[in-house]
């Protein structure tokens, strides 16, 4: 045995979910690999289909994920662009703040709704045809927004635009993970929060010159007209990514890769070379009896080829079996804070800004998102490629073996930015500091958090059971929207009734309790995961929960 084979010759494996072989730290294994790294196993395998999305040039995923990308800041921007209009839309309809807070409320209320059933219709009725009908759902919302001319009309906006808007929070996860092998899911997921924090930002910015400039409704205006050139472009570009693999096939060869791996004590690497060889697929192979899809046919508005084959209903009411999975429901608390300190910028930054020491106007208010956008841009790529990037590395110490839990050690850095955001952002503007202390630091501090710690958690609950990536996806954001949406219906009794000083301090506390909480997966996710192993299996069986056939 070689020194290299003694150095990861080390006991017989446990087969725990989440728990796979990523590295091929010998180089023996017959298996598809990454081609740049040349070590990084890809998971999961790519088929001999040559309609596989795994199969995709690097140019072609890299277009079809930025058409969603584009998608997803659009509609971020339609959901949070209107924070400098708080003032205008009180004197010019005759609200009140509170009765705005709602209309967020209302927002988030349907974006969760609409992720319970956006989800089975996408796996029914195909991605394209869900993107593009959200689309014309988006453009519906926005014609009612220009025309509003009571509170009533805002509500009916939040709810059109939010149930659009409902695949940013979903589908647009689970098209990253149709397209990127697991090793690039953090950089993907942190692309996709980018895109909503980039949106939820920059948008009111870009409202905040219109309503100076040409006045409020043209942010609706200018909307309608980009949602149509996005409907045709993507009507003739966007393609299909879903596809139906076999879960069997990759149970066993999972099974096969950390077994034989992890065991050259018991055999030589020439035996585990040849065992892998007929015990898995030719993953360099492409089966010539199934054709290539024809341009005509990718751009067919429903696709059901490769559908999922159980009944909407029971795709609908899945994500809820999920609920006994720590972390899952770990996930959905943390990406849920997150909402949170969304909706504080964006339900109180008029009530700051506009206010005394400030006074800004309508497209001042907006420029203070700046600070925000800055902040998520690196927190996506801390939370994205450096997750990435650090996983792989623990990866590759600990014999090729990744633990999902190795993603969680990243926590501690946005855990204290938060923290420290939520001071600066509150007790800055409190006191009356510049207003650098609260939109530089506060607003920057917070952006980074949000836009690490959503991807960090996505992507571990992904990594833990990722045969109900789906369904966890779809219960995250579910809890993360109600969290959101209760957020918005008691914070501005909240303001009134604490004062600013107090609810900073409790949103602090708060913070560093839900955030801070992933040290308790570092120490005994893999138990927990151990624990839910019985329910995975169970789970993963894709007719499991079946009622109605």
């Amino acid at each position: 045995m070689s020194d290299l084979e003694q150095q990861y010759s080390i006991s017989e494996p446990e087969m725990v979910p989440g728990t796979i072989q990523l590295i091929d730290v010998l180089g023996n294994l017959n298996v598809k690999k990454n081609e740049e790294s040349g070590n990084i196993i890809l998971q999961p395998q790519p088929t001999s289909n040559i309609n596989d999305p795994l199969r995709w040039s690097k140019f072609k995923k890299n277009f079809q994920f930025f058409l969603v990308w584009i998608w997803c800041f659009m509609f971020a921007v339609t959901t949070n662009f209107y924070g400098p209009l708080f003032d205008v839309w009180v004197e010019d309809l005759s609200c009140t703040y509170d009765q705005l807070g709602i209309s967020v409320a209302i927002c988030f209320m349907f974006l969760g709704v609409g992720v319970l059933i956006v989800q089975p219709t996408a796996l029914k009725l195909g991605k394209r045809f869900t993107y593009l009908s959200c689309t014309v759902l988006g453009i519906i919302g926005c014609v009612l927004g220009a025309k509003a001319n009571t509170i009533g009309n805002i509500y009916l906006y939040q709810a059109f635009t939010g149930f659009a808007a409902a695949p940013v929070d979903s589908l647009a996860e689970i098209t990253s993970t149709d397209i990127y092998f697991q090793h690039e899911r953090s950089t993907a997921f942190g692309l996709v929060i980018l895109a909503l924090y980039a949106g939820s930002y920059l948008g009111p910015v870009a409202c905040g010159y219109v309503v100076d400039g040409i006045g409020w409704r043209w942010c609706f205006y200018l909307q309608i007209i980009i949602y149509v050139v996005i409907f045709f472009f993507f009507l003739f570009t966007m393609e299909e990514t879903s596809f139906r693999r076999d879960s069997d096939a990759e149970d066993e060869f999972e099974e096969a890769i950390i077994t034989q791996t992890k065991s050259p004590k018991m055999q030589n690497i020439t035996s585990i070379k040849e065992e892998i060889d007929e015990n898995s697929i030719d993953n360099s192979s492409i089966d010539e009896s199934i054709p290539k899809l024809t341009y005509k046919q990718r751009m067919r508005i429903i696709h059901t080829e490769y559908n999922d084959p159980r009944s909407w209903l029971c795709i609908f009411y899945r994500p809820f079996f999920l609920v006994t999975f720590p972390a899952v429901m770990w996930g959905g608390l943390v990406y849920g804070a997150q909402m949170m300190w969304l909706s504080l910028i964006g339900n109180s930054q008029s009530i700051i800004y506009g206010a005394d020491p400030y006074n800004f106007s309508a497209n001042g208010i907006g420029l203070t998102n700046l600070g925000a956008f800055g902040g998520c841009v690196f927190g996506m790529l801390y939370g994205g490629y450096f997750v990435d990037w650090s996983t792989i590395k623990l990866a590759t110490r600990n014999n090729g073996i990744l633990e999902p839990e190795f993603r969680l050690y990243s926590m501690i850095v946005p855990t204290i930015i938060n923290a420290a955001g939520l001071l600066a952002y509150g007790l800055g503007s409190a006191y009356g500091a510049h207003w650098a202390i609260s939109v530089v630091i506060g607003q920057g501090f917070l952006g980074f958090a949000m836009g690490s710690s959503g991807s960090i958690c996505l992507t571990y609950a992904v990594d833990c059971y990722h045969k109900l990536a789906s369904e966890s996806i779809v219960l995250i954001l579910f809890i993360r929207n109600m969290i959101g949406m209760i957020f918005c219906f008691v914070f501005m009794p909240w303001l009134d009734g604490c004062g600013l000083k107090l609810t900073t301090w409790l949103m602090f506390m708060l913070a560093i309790l839900i955030n801070g909480s992933f040290v308790v997966l570092v120490k005994w996710g893999k138990d927990l995961r151990r624990w839910t192993a019985p329910s995975y299996a169970k789970y993963s069986n894709p007719k499991f929960g079946e009622l109605f056939k």
